[in-house]
């Protein structure tokens, strides 16, 4: 008998969705476990991507991925337990869910009764974690210690690196707006600086999105 899988991705942030930036690493958890611990033919009959924090459990595409394995009679593979959710009170409703079944990749020997136990255990250890940094704050303070020392020093090397793109954008503008003025594509640009070897701010070759970036900077000045 054939056995029918819907897998579920979650990334947390845009830039994580946009890079693929886990997702890669989650499906290769995902084959890892259909290559080394399925000994009956498979399909996946779905995937689900979603861009959304695991501690909102108000995910659309989580939701869509339970009802496809639902009415597929399909199991639902995730790489890691924390993809569903980081709340225990979340996994335990999918665990008592008796038309629901569930497969993490990362434990594929383990039950509902051992996932729901892994599920209170990381629970209870963030929450230890969290408090810990808070402490641990708190006694720097005490100390005199001088907080967000790190951040300051990241948001100037920040601010230093928007300045030097500014600076690049403002030169290459002379070279770059007649071609603009022709009706070059961004594609065009891009290959005629490559063609004659102008690189980046950074040392690459130029992308159309890496015009579009200069564009719009000199545009805001």
């Amino acid at each position: 008998m054939e056995l029918k899988y819907v897998t579920y991705v979650r990334v947390s942030t845009k830039e994580q969705g946009k890079s693929g930036l886990g997702l890669d690493a989650q499906r290769r958890d995902i084959k890892l476990f259909l290559d080394n611990y399925t000994d009956k033919p498979y399909q996946i009959t779905a995937e689900h991507i979603e861009v959304h924090s695991g501690t909102d459990n108000t995910r659309p595409e989580l939701s869509k991925a339970i009802c496809t394995a639902k009415e597929r009679k399909a199991i639902l593979l995730i790489a890691k337990l924390d993809r569903l959710s980081r709340k225990v009170s979340f996994i335990a409703g999918l665990m008592d869910d008796e038309n629901l079944s569930l497969q993490v990749a990362q434990m594929p020997n383990a039950d509902k009764f051992q996932l729901h136990i892994y599920a209170a255990l990381a629970e209870q250890e963030r929450d230890f974690i969290s408090k810990r940094t808070i402490a641990a704050l708190k006694e720097a303070k005490l100390r005199g210690v001088k907080l967000g020392g790190l951040r300051d020093k990241t948001n100037e090397r920040n601010k230093a690196k928007r300045v030097q793109a500014d600076h690049f954008a403002a030169r290459m503008w002379r070279t770059l707006e007649p071609m603009q003025q022709q009706g070059l594509s961004l594609s065009d640009i891009a290959n005629r600086f490559n063609e004659i070897g102008i690189t980046t701010v950074t040392g690459k070759q130029f992308q159309p999105q890496t015009i579009k970036n200069i564009i719009r900077r000199c545009s805001k000045s």
